[in-house]
């Protein structure tokens, strides 16, 4: 248990007791602050041990996709600042109303003014034999997902029970997970009650072809086991093994207290307008209560009634009126939405749309020229929009015909306008579903200064939460800011509205393996991302997850899928690697015979101390690979975003100048390096002596030699901007030299931006902070250079060797044949 105190100050202020640390209760005191910070003392009881956290994201959790820290709502410094005091993992018993005392668990009473019941729902537990044994669990808090990940650490099979979104969302996450799912459900359709049958089976389908085992219409019987959970038997004989089972078949609201203390309860407890019950000096909010015969389940209604019920408390009474509630949710990735009554009653028409090869389902019901209801599956991005229609009973006639297609086209474009769909949105219209949030506040929030995607989110929570809204919001932006809109930090493209550091950092932490579930979990706007975040993503999974992670070819521009440099007349140039610039007669006689074998029209001495072939057929270029392997020469990586070149002087054994053999260092860091993929192009130089001879001093990195050692720098490039490199260190040895070397790359492999060459990555985070981490840390210093030469353990692998034995051979082959033939006369 734990609580924070209240100072003597703010003990005269009246005292508003909050029975619940939820999302609800906790909202209802944002809301009060936001009206009136210092017109009550607040206590809030919470059973849990944990501050306030965004309940409907326990699904990701499960999934592995965020940790609980993210989805916290307000940390122990939101109930500090706010003079909250919060009592922990001490769950109130007992309400006095004649003393205004609330008594909880540990003992402790507490006098209150007014009292806010907030305690939400229980899950219901189905009265089967069997429900007590251990393995059997609920779906509703933390706790439940520690259960569900300890058991799921064990492997084996799992049995949820209920096909309902809770449901669905712990089956997908135990299957991320490693078990083997079955869901059992009682009705015919999964999510009967947002969805249609046909919206139903595209669901059930797209979920078992990702392994799960969907039962409907099946019976629990009994859940079976001796000292634990062994399986689950259903009404019709059929005995499915479990070594869990979770209990996810529906919720009831949390009365007992209310009950207990003479509150009148229904189905909920009974509250009026201003969320006031029975007793005037208790209010209750949340899914806990029956407002005008309604109890509620959403999100969206909560947040109604806490703005209702802050303004009852500050004087300011506004009145809650009901809900019209849509659904919006992607179940296990797959987007839905329902909205208002879609059952077909007399009178009403449905308009379909179906698409079997994309996926999508869409039905809107009419009646008397106004939607009624509307069920979407696979494309849900018109649900506000017919949402928004529904709830303002707007006559539909003029654009019944086009209405299926969308707001784009029914507003009479032909081609799609996300910015004028969102300027016709209503001010009531819902712009985030896990907040509450509307356009009108987005708006609002906007014209408050909040000019960045970040400012808003910090600002009214729209798109803070799964960030399925933010294109949305970053219209409104753009609406209502024109070209003001503050950029914030700059996005990967398109396809995200996160940028790289943000995409790395994920990768990382959520221990992402592969582009698709990168894509997924960071909610990519595009199904198959694009031509600037493919190869970006392939490259920071490649660089996290070494000697794991499969290179994608795909994925990469096509120089680097087909190792070699295209040049404009479709033939390619090959460039083999030449160690420090030395090369034997063997290799020359081996080059001179592919340049004759193969009719390459060019030999060239490239910058970087190599020759280049050009002219080579994309078909040759397999026989050509061997021809040089046979030779041992392999890939010099020209084509790639990796180690291109270490040039080098010759150094002390032949120049008089010399201090230090740079030739032969330089071979050394050469084959050090070689076939590291990088953000960029990386370029290396060894001069023997200040005369610098080999340019170290406009390459990534650059060694010059002197007589008491080696200077070191970094950030250099030639092309169009020319930028002398930064100096780092000096060392004494040749070790110490590759050394930071190997350790200086790791850090720009780990913390520069996918195409970004270490010349701009020094300039935007500076040379003193690469300083810090390579010249001044030894022990980070050792731990980059370690991960390099991990990374390189899998890294240095002959690419063309692959593809001169056959691998990839479609790869080379002509996109098609010609053979011109005589025409009869």
């Amino acid at each position: 248990m734990h609580h924070q105190s209240h100072p003597a100050a703010a003990l005269e202020r009246e005292h508003l007791v909050v029975i619940g640390n939820g999302m609800a209760g906790c909202r209802a005191i944002e809301e009060l602050i936001a009206r009136d910070p210092s017109r009550y003392r607040v206590t809030i009881f919470g059973a849990e041990p944990h501050v306030n956290y965004n309940r409907i994201m326990l699904s990701p959790v499960l999934a592995g996709e965020k940790s609980f820290d993210e989805i916290v709502i307000n940390d122990r410094q939101w109930y500090a600042a706010n003079g909250i005091e919060l009592v922990t993992s001490d769950p109130v018993l007992a309400i006095d109303r004649t003393a205004r005392t609330v008594t909880a668990q540990s003992g402790r009473t507490v006098g209150y003014d007014r009292l806010l019941i907030a305690t939400g729902s229980d899950p219901f537990i189905i009265p089967v034999p069997g429900k007590d044994l251990p393995g059997v669990i609920t779906f509703r808090d933390m706790a439940d997902v520690d259960h569900m990940l300890a058991a799921a650490g064990k492997g084996g099979d799992a049995v949820v029970i209920g096909g309902g979104l809770l449901g669905l969302e712990a089956a997908h996450g135990l299957t991320l997970r490693g078990m083997k799912v079955t869901v059992i459900h009682l009705m015919p359709t999964l999510m009967e009650r947002q969805l249609d049958e046909a919206a139903g089976w595209l669901l059930k389908s797209a979920l078992e072809a990702r392994g799960q085992t969907i039962l409907t219409q099946a019976n629990t019987a009994e859940i079976v086991g001796t000292e634990a959970v062994e399986g689950v038997r259903l009404k019709d004989g059929t005995l499915i093994p479990a070594s869990l089972v979770v209990m996810a078949v529906g919720i009831r609201p949390s009365v007992a207290l209310a009950r207990d203390a003479g509150l009148a309860v229904g189905r909920g407890i009974q509250v009026d307008d201003h969320m006031v019950t029975s007793d005037p000096a208790i209010l209750a909010v949340g899914e806990c209560v029956e407002h005008d015969g309604q109890v509620y389940g959403l999100v969206a209604p909560l947040w109604d009634m806490c703005r209702a019920l802050a303004d009852g408390l500050v004087g300011s009474h506004s009145g809650y009126r009901g809900s019209v509630t849509s659904t919006k949710l992607k179940v296990a990735g797959l987007d839905v939405f329902s909205a208002g009554d879609f059952s077909g009653t007399d009178g009403a028409e449905d308009i379909v749309l179906r698409d079997a090869s994309r996926g999508i389902y869409k039905r809107v019901v009419v009646k008397d020229d106004r939607i009624v209801g509307a069920v979407l599956y696979g494309d849900t991005g018109d649900g506000g929009w017919y949402f928004d229609l529904l709830k303002r009973g707007e006559d539909i006639g003029a654009i019944r015909d086009m209405l299926i297609f969308g707001q784009a086209f029914a507003s009479g474009g032909g081609v799609a306008d996300p910015k004028a769909a969102v300027a016709a949105l209503s001010d009531t219209a819902e712009i985030c579903g896990c907040n509450g949030v509307t356009k009108g506040q987005v708006v609002a929030c906007i014209d408050a200064g909040g000019h960045s995607l970040d400012a808003v989110r910090a600002g009214c929570k729209a798109s803070a939460s799964c960030g399925s809204c933010t294109g949305i919001v970053e219209t409104l932006l753009a609406i209502t800011l024109g070209d003001a809109v503050e950029a914030g930090p700059r996005t990967m493209c398109n396809c995200t509205s996160f940028g790289h550091d943000d995409v790395r950092r994920e990768i990382v932490a959520q221990q992402m393996r592969s582009i698709p579930e990168v894509m997924q979990k960071l909610h990519w706007a595009t199904p198959d991302g694009c031509s600037s975040c493919r190869p970006a993503l392939n490259y920071y999974l490649l660089c996290a997850l070494p000697g794991e992670y499969v290179d994608d070819q795909q994925s990469r521009f096509v120089n680097e899928r087909m190792h070699a440099n295209i040049q404009k007349d479709g033939t390619y140039s090959v460039v083999p690697r030449m160690w420090g610039g030395l090369t034997t007669p063997r290799e020359l006689r081996a080059i001179a015979d592919v340049v004759e074998k193969y009719d390459a029209p060019m030999v060239k001495v490239t910058g970087g101390q190599r020759l280049d072939i050009f002219g080579i057929k994309k078909e040759d270029l397999p026989a050509v690979w061997a021809d040089l392997n046979a030779a041992g020469m392999v890939s010099g990586h020209a084509y790639g975003k990796s180690l291109r070149t270490v040039k080098t002087c010759v150094g002390s054994e032949w120049c008089r100048f010399g201090t230090q053999d740079s030739t032969g260092l330089g071979v050394k860091i050469e084959r050090m390096t070689w076939g590291s993929w990088m953000p960029h192009k990386f370029k290396i130089a060894v001069s023997g002596c200040p005369r610098n001879c080999a340019e170290a001093t406009i390459k990534d990195f650059g060694v010059v030699c002197v007589d008491s050692g080696y200077e070191l720098s970094v950030g250099g490039n030639g092309g169009i901007k020319v930028r002398a490199t930064d100096f780092l260190c000096k060392v004494a040895t040749e070790a110490e030299a590759m050394h930071y070397c190997a350790a200086f790359i790791q850090l720009y492999r780990e913390e520069a931006r996918y195409l970004e060459r270490t010349a701009p990555w020094i300039e935007r985070v500076g040379v003193d902070y690469i300083r810090a981490r390579i010249a001044d840390d030894a022990e980070g210093r050792d731990a980059l250079a370690g991960r390099f030469h991990v990374a390189q353990q899998f890294l240095q692998d002959d690419p063309w060797a692959a593809r001169a034995a056959g691998a990839e051979r479609e790869q080379h082959a002509p996109m098609a044949r010609f053979t011109p033939h005589a025409v009869p006369a």
